[in-house]
């Protein structure tokens, strides 16, 4: 998205593709009279609604319905914008769309990119940065509880936390600095300013925002879980018992599993998306090319996942061939990170010593749960075994949506805090490379809101929203 067409008005459908009871034209721009006074034929008062219809160059109604009219710089975006309500047929939306470039071509009215709208309402002020990037997760939220942190965040909850301590951080600069430029003073600086404590303050403060800053990159990104195992463990059937439907086919027949099946359910609000692979085995064992190609993704999945459910089968651990197969597999998992792994020992139900059973066999790698996908044992403590591993918490209302730049922006300025605090703490302290680490500290919190941001971050963000918003 290139910044320096940011003066064109631009235009766009602002609702959904496919059919509704309304759709919406929203158009955005220093001066939309023209465009007004070509579809509309008659004066807009701000902010009212006006029935009637929206015509072509020849007069004619291409529908009938409401026009809005936001004056700069009361608006969305911050500049004059109009909005059409019409009938939510694809046709009928395109044939005013294109109605709108056509009486707005002398002006320069042009098809806004992706995420345009909200990018000019982020350089007129109207929001910052984390507040722009909130819209977007507004409108992805795939849990109430992620509806609800977005929300929070488009409100300014997020902003506000980030601001106050920056301002912290700044004040503390200013004493480090006033006593860089006067040295003749010989003021002890750390210890009459108390440097230090208000220091710690700041990273007390900073470490609980990343705390909530976490929390609500996992309501946004949710976590990863792939099912993994040999043919027959039960994979599938436990993916149907933790999403409460039947989405993959369970049968006796082994590999019926043949390529991934995701589902994203939720726990406690938190987005999981599960993964159902196929079963893992030898290539020279797998029936066809199409359950080889199963296998090979199943490792892929296994590879980019937060957690992976080993799965076995209680019933058949004491058959040699079953034996011989998990040993192959355990031994490529050895590759997967420790902590990423879960040993699931299924059909606890048909297995009266399951969990003496399934110690022996883990051998202790990984954490062990028995359950029973069939009647529902232990399910729930899986469920809470994968918010443990992902780092959640009893989520307070107090949390907001985050992304992972934020958090990764949070760590860089706890780790320019950690710096400072070092420097801070020798006899003789360096005050200049003190005051270099706040300031970078700062510099960091600033990316988040946008007041610190390179134009390619700007379009790397807004580019990933949908056209008319």
């Amino acid at each position: 998205m290139s910044l320096s067409r940011h003066q064109d008005p631009i235009v766009a459908i602002a609702t959904a593709p496919g059919r509704g009871a309304v759709g919406i034209v929203r158009a955005s721009g220093r001066d939309l009279q023209p465009l007004v006074d070509a579809l509309i034929g008659a004066p807009l008062a701000p902010r009212q609604a006006r029935y009637g219809a929206f015509k072509t160059a020849d007069g004619e109604a291409i529908d009938h319905g409401l026009a809005l009219y936001f004056p700069a710089p009361h608006s969305y975006t911050g500049e004059a914008v109009l909005e059409l309500q019409a009938h939510g047929g694809p046709v009928v939306l395109q044939l005013l769309l294109a109605r709108c470039l056509e009486a707005g071509s002398a002006m320069g009215l042009r098809l806004a990119e992706p995420g345009e709208f909200t990018l000019r309402a982020y350089l007129n002020d109207k929001l910052d940065l984390a507040q722009a990037e909130a819209v977007a997760d507004l409108i992805d939220a795939s849990t109430e509880a992620a509806a609800r942190s977005a929300s929070r965040s488009l409100g300014g909850a997020f902003s506000k936390e980030i601001e106050a301590l920056a301002e912290r951080i700044v004040n503390l600069r200013m004493l480090v600095e006033a006593t860089l430029d006067f040295p003749e003073e010989e003021i002890d600086f750390l210890e009459k300013a108390d440097a230090r404590g208000k220091l710690r303050q700041v990273v007390s403060q900073l470490e609980a925002v990343q705390s909530q800053a976490r929390q609500g990159a996992l309501l946004r990104e949710g976590l990863r879980v792939v099912l993994a195992g040999q043919p027959n463990v039960g994979k599938s059937s436990l993916l149907n018992a933790l999403a409460g439907a039947e989405l993959a086919i369970v049968t006796p027949i082994a590999g019926t599993t043949r390529d991934r099946v995701s589902e994203t359910i939720q726990i406690q609000g938190v987005p999981v998306h599960v993964t159902d692979t196929a079963g893992l085995r030898d290539a020279a064992d797998a029936s066809d090319e199409v359950e080889r190609i199963g296998v090979a993704r199943s490792w892929e999945s296994i590879a980019s996942a937060d957690a992976v459910l080993f799965l076995h089968d209680l019933t058949r651990l004491q058959h040699p061939d079953y034996q011989t197969a998990e040993t192959r597999i355990a031994q490529r998992l050895s590759q997967v990170d420790r902590s990423r792994l879960i040993q699931v020992y299924n059909k606890a139900d048909a297995s009266p010593e399951a969990a003496a059973a399934a110690q022996a066999h883990s051998g202790g790698v990984g954490t062990v749960l028995t359950l029973s996908a069939h009647t529902g044992q232990g399910l729930e403590a899986l469920r809470q075994m994968l918010l443990e591993r992902a780092g959640w918490q009893a989520a307070p209302e107090g949390v907001f949506i985050a992304r992972s730049r934020h958090v990764q922006a949070l760590a860089r300025a706890r780790e320019h805090l950690g710096w400072a605090a070092e420097h801070a703490a020798v006899a003789d302290a360096a005050l200049d490379l003190f005051a270099e680490e706040l300031r970078l500290a700062h510099q960091a919190l600033q990316e988040i809101t946008g007041r610190f941001s390179a134009d390619d971050l700007l379009g790397e963000i807004f580019t990933r929203f949908c056209i008319g918003k």
